[in-house]
């Protein structure tokens, strides 16, 4: 069993016992994250995050919302649309109320889903720590994040250059002007100096 799985699991059968039930939603999480049109929003991207919210676990107040955010927040994907985030929280909404979790984290958990959206600040600081390890891509070595642009661009190959690159440049200068692109110290201390670095070089280059 994958140390994913392993997480998801142990995480909903705290809520709910029926084993099955949540080996059910545990196959639509997976099948959904290899679908043939992802490149980037894959298993490995969940893995990630599932590494970077690990090692600062003990900051974290609600530990269970965060997993559940954090498998849920990219479940419905296609870059055609435009309301990802909100379909997404949509289907966590309806599935956690299959396990049983309580509704006002379920509450959070969509609301965190919906934070992806624009990576703003919140009040509520799991959720800052967690829009947060979803943009780490952006401060990772120049290989990482390379490989990364690449897996986008095919993600959105649906879309020739002279609409891609316009809307790359539009996302790139959204980050490079925030006046800091992660919202709490700890990553901030980790990943902007090498995000912003990331950020100008590959807009050189479109």
């Amino acid at each position: 069993m994958t140390e994913r799985k392993r997480i998801f699991i142990e995480s909903a059968l705290k809520y709910n016992s029926n084993a099955a039930t949540v080996e059910i939603l545990w196959n639509e999480i997976e099948k959904k994250y290899s679908g043939k049109n992802r490149y980037y929003h894959t298993l490995n991207h969940l893995d990630n995050l599932l590494k970077q919210l690990t090692e600062i676990k003990g900051q974290i107040e609600d530990w269970d919302t965060i997993v559940f955010t954090l498998f849920y927040h990219d479940i419905i994907y296609k870059a055609s649309k435009n309301d990802n985030e909100e379909k997404s929280a949509e289907t966590a909404n309806a599935r956690l109320q299959l396990l049983k979790f309580p509704a006002e984290k379920i509450t959070k958990c969509v609301s965190q889903i919906i934070a992806t959206k624009g990576h703003l600040m919140s009040t509520d600081n799991d959720c800052n720590l967690f829009t947060d390890a979803d943009l780490s891509i952006l401060g990772q070595n120049w290989n990482s994040y390379s490989d990364y642009f690449k897996q986008v661009r095919k993600e959105y190959s649906i879309y020739p250059d002279f609409i891609y690159i316009p809307g790359r440049k539009k996302v790139i200068n959204h980050f490079l002007k925030m006046e800091s692109i992660f919202k709490t110290k700890i990553f901030f201390d980790k990943f902007e100096n090498q995000a912003r670095e990331n950020l100008n070089e590959e807009l050189k280059m479109l």
